[in-house]
C-alpha cells in the first residue's frame, strides 16, 4: 500500500519533458507554490521522494506500536493482580489509542486519494466540484463524531482514573465519618446522573436524517465574565451563557443542559423581554397622546429593537413564542363575550360569509395568476393566506364598544367575530393542506383529481374534528364546568391565584384538545371563553378581572413581535409598488366582503355591512407563519415571501383608520365615543 501510495504521489508530480495534462500543470503549480516561484521541477520530485521516504518511516513506528500495544494488552488480561474492571479499563485505554493511530494513517492516505480525484477531474465542470466538496465534507463529518467519541472516551478515562487513585489513597487512611458520608452522597450523585442522562447524540447519530453540521460557540464577554468572577473552565461548561451559530447564520440556544441538576437561565431571552417591556411603555404613550391605537407603538417597538432597528434581540423565536401565548389569551377573552346564544344567533352567517369570502378570494387570485403566467399552487397559498383577517387587532377595536343585547337584534360585533373564528377554522384546515400544496408544486402528484380527492378528505377530518369538539363543549357546559367552577371559587376563598391557574389550565386543556384533533388552537381558546361565559355575567367578569391583566400584557409582547418582521427599508425601496398592492388587497377586500355580506345579511342592515366589511379589510399575522412555512417548502419565493409580508404589515397599519372611518359613518353619534 505504500509503494502504491508514493508510486501515485510521484505520477501526480511528473516530469515536464514530456507532454502534460491540465492536471499535471495544476500539480507543476501546486510544486512551484511549496518550493517558490520558478522552482525546478526536480525540486519538486525530491520532495515527493523525501516526503515518501518520511511517510514509511512513521508507518514502520506505527507498526510497531501497533505491536507494543497487543502485547501490552496481553500482559493486562494475564496480570492477576488487577480486578476485572480494572483490567477491562487497562485494555480500552489501549484500544482507544490504537484507534487513533489507525485513524491517522487512514486520513493520510484519504487526503493523498483525495487529491488524486481533484487532479483527475475538470476545473470547469462545477458540479463535479460540489460533489467532491460534498464527499470531503462528509468524510470530515464522520471524523468529527469519532473523534468526538473518542474524547468523550478519553475523558471517562481520566475521571476513571482519578477515581481509582483516590480509592488507593483512602484505602491507606482512615476516614471519618463526615467523609465516608461525602462518599455516600458522591457515589449516589454520580447514579443520578447516569441516570436522567439522555444519550440523546448518541441515539440520533444514526437516525435517518440526522445531519452533522459545523457550529461556533460564541461565548459570553471575557469582561463580563471577570466582572461575575466567573472562571475559564466554568464559562467553558456554562452552556447557557453560550449560543451556536450554524453555517446558514441560524443561532441556537441551550434548550436542555446535559447536568439537570444544575439551574439555569437563559439571560438573552431575559434582556430582551426586559427590552421590550421598557421601550413598548414610551412608544405606546406616545401613540395615546397622538390619538393612535396604543398597538402602533407596540409595533414600533419591535421595529426599533428588531433586525432592522438597532438588532438588539437574540432571542426572536422565545419573544414570538410567548407573543403567541397574548393570541391565545386575546381569543379567550373574546369567547367570554361572545356567549353560547350570540354564536347560535350568528354561526350561518358567520360560515356562508368566511366561506364565501375566501373562495372569491381565491377565484380572483387564479385570475391574477392567469394574467402573470404563475403556478396554480402559488397563486392559491398567496389567495388564501391574504383572505385571512386579524382576530386579535379586530378584538382591539371592539373593546369597550356598545353591542346590541336586545332580543333577535343582530349587531355588528357578533358577525365579525364569528367570522373571523370561522376564518380561524379555515386556517387550520390550510396548515392540513399545506403538504398537499407542497407535493403539487414539486410534481409529486400524478394527476389534478386525486390532489383533490385528498382535499376532500382533509375537509371532511376537519368537520368531524369539529363536530368533536363543539358536543365536546356541549357535555362541558352542561354537566362539568359549572361544578367545577363552584368548586374552584370554594376553594380559592379570596385568593385569586388558584382562580388564575384553574382558568389558564382550562384554556390550555381546550387549546390541546383542538390542536390534537388537527383544529386550529385559537380556536380551543375562543370556545373556552364561549363554555365559560354561559355560566352567567358574574362569572364572567371575575374571571374576566383574574384574566385581562395577563391578556394584556401577552398582547404586547405579540405586537411587539410583529414589529420584529417589519423591514423598513425594504419598503422604502418598492414604496410605490407596495402601497399599489396594499390598497388594492385593501380595497378588494372590502368590496368582497360588501357584496357577500349583501346576499346573506337581512335588508335595513347597512351599518353591520359597513363596519364588518371595514373590519375584514386586512390581513392576518398568521400570514408570516404560513408564508415562512411555505417558502421553507419552495412554494413561494423569497421575493414573493417578502411582499406577502410587507403588505400584510401595511395593511394592519392601515386596519385602524379604516375602521375608525367606518365608525364615523355608520355608528351613531352617542356610540360614537366608546367604539373610537
Amino acid at each position: 500500500a505504500l509503494f502504491n501510495n508514493c508510486y501515485s504521489l510521484h505520477s501526480l508530480f511528473p516530469c515536464p519533458k514530456h507532454t502534460l495534462h491540465p492536471s499535471q500543470h495544476v500539480a507543476q503549480h501546486a510544486i512551484k507554490l511549496h518550493r517558490g516561484q520558478g522552482a525546478a521541477a526536480n525540486h519538486g520530485l525530491r520532495w515527493v521522494s523525501e516526503n515518501c521516504r518520511r511517510l514509511a518511516g512513521l508507518l514502520r513506528q506505527k507498526n510497531a506500536a501497533v505491536r507494543k500495544l497487543g502485547a501490552a494488552a496481553a500482559a493486562a488480561g494475564r496480570d492477576r493482580a488487577l480486578s476485572d474492571a480494572e483490567r477491562l479499563f487497562q485494555v480500552h485505554t489501549l484500544e482507544v489509542f490504537q484507534r487513533e493511530l489507525n485513524e491517522s494513517e487512514r486520513s493520510v492516505f484519504q487526503a493523498m486519494l483525495g487529491l488524486q480525484r481533484v487532479l483527475k477531474g475538470d476545473f470547469r465542470d462545477v458540479v463535479n466540484m460540489k460533489e467532491s466538496s460534498r464527499q470531503r465534507l462528509e468524510a470530515l463529518r464522520e471524523a468529527a463524531i469519532k473523534e468526538e467519541q473518542e474524547y468523550v472516551e478519553l475523558v471517562a478515562a481520566e475521571k476513571h482514573q482519578q477515581e481509582a487513585l483516590k480509592v488507593a489513597q483512602d484505602q491507606n487512611k482512615t476516614l471519618s465519618m463526615l467523609d465516608e458520608i461525602l462518599e455516600d452522597v458522591r457515589r449516589a450523585a454520580d447514579r443520578l446522573e447516569e441516570e436522567i442522562e439522555d444519550h440523546v447524540f448518541d441515539n440520533n447519530k444514526q437516525m435517518k436524517g440526522v445531519n452533522v453540521e459545523a457550529v461556533l460557540r460564541v461565548e459570553e464577554d471575557e469582561e463580563d465574565s471577570k466582572r461575575r468572577n466567573v472562571s475559564r473552565l466554568v464559562a467553558e461548561s456554562d452552556l447557557g451563557l453560550s449560543m451556536l451559530i450554524d453555517s446558514q447564520n441560524n443561532q441556537y440556544v441551550l434548550t436542555k443542559p446535559r447536568d439537570s441538576t444544575i439551574p439555569r437561565a437563559d439571560h438573552h431571552f431575559i434582556k430582551d423581554l426586559v427590552s421590550v417591556v421598557m421601550l413598548s411603555l414610551p412608544c405606546g404613550w406616545l401613540c395615546t397622546l397622538m390619538e393612535l391605537p396604543p398597538m402602533f407603538g407596540y409595533i414600533v417597538c419591535g421595529v426599533l429593537l428588531g433586525p432592522s432597528g438597532l438588532n438588539s434581540i437574540q432571542s426572536m423565536v422565545q419573544v414570538e413564542t410567548l407573543g403567541e401565548l397574548g393570541v391565545f389569551f386575546t381569543l379567550f377573552m373574546v369567547g367570554l363575550e361572545f356567549s353560547p346564544e350570540r354564536l347560535h344567533k350568528v354561526w350561518k352567517i358567520s360560515v356562508q360569509g368566511s366561506g364565501y369570502l375566501s373562495f372569491l378570494m381565491v377565484g380572483a387570485g387564479l385570475l391574477w395568476g392567469q394574467m402573470f403566467r404563475l403556478h396554480p399552487t402559488q397563486t392559491v397559498f398567496i389567495s388564501s393566506c391574504l383572505s385571512l383577517s386579524s382576530t386579535p387587532l379586530v378584538s382591539r377595536f371592539l373593546s369597550g364598544g356598545t353591542r346590541g343585547d336586545k332580543e333577535g337584534e343582530l349587531d355588528y360585533s357578533s358577525v365579525l367575530l364569528g367570522m373571523l373564528v370561522m376564518q380561524d377554522v379555515q386556517l387550520g384546515l390550510f396548515i392540513a393542506v399545506m403538504p398537499t400544496l407542497i407535493q403539487a408544486s414539486n410534481g409529486d402528484i400524478d394527476s389534478a383529481l386525486i390532489g383533490g380527492l385528498h382535499v376532500l378528505v382533509l375537509l371532511a377530518q376537519v368537520l368531524v374534528s369539529l363536530a368533536v369538539v363543539l358536543l365536546l363543549c356541549w357535555l362541558l357546559r352542561a354537566h362539568l364546568i359549572g361544578p367545577f367552577y363552584r368548586k374552584l371559587h370554594a376553594e380559592s376563598k379570596g385568593n385569586k391565584e388558584i382562580l388564575v391557574l384553574g382558568t389558564t389550565a382550562f384554556v390550555f386543556l381546550m387549546l390541546t384538545v383542538t390542536e390534537l384533533l388537527d383544529i386550529s388552537m385559537e380556536l380551543g381558546c375562543f370556545l373556552a371563553g364561549a363554555v365559560l361565559s354561559s355560566q352567567g355575567s358574574m362569572v364572567t367578569s371575575e374571571v374576566t378581572s383574574c384574566v385581562e391583566p395577563i391578556r394584556d400584557f401577552l398582547a404586547i409582547i405579540f405586537f411587539a413581535s410583529i414589529g420584529l418582521h417589519v423591514f423598513p427599508t425594504f419598503v422604502l425601496y418598492e414604496l410605490t409598488i407596495l402601497l399599489v398592492l396594499t390598497l388594492t388587497l385593501v380595497v378588494m377586500k372590502f368590496v368582497m366582503a360588501m357584496l357577500v355580506l349583501s346576499t346573506i345579511l337581512p335588508p335595513g342592515s347597512r351599518h353591520i355591512r359597513w363596519l364588518v366589511s371595514a373590519g375584514l379589510a386586512q390581513v392576518s399575522e398568521f400570514s408570516f407563519v404560513l408564508g415562512s412555512r411555505a417558502r421553507r417548502a419552495g412554494i413561494i419565493s423569497r421575493e414573493v415571501y417578502l411582499l406577502v409580508l410587507s403588505v400584510t404589515t401595511l395593511s394592519l397599519l392601515l386596519a385602524p383608520v379604516l375602521w375608525r372611518a367606518a365608525t364615523l359613518k355608520c355608528i351613531p353619534r352617542n356610540e360614537k365615543r366608546q367604539v373610537t
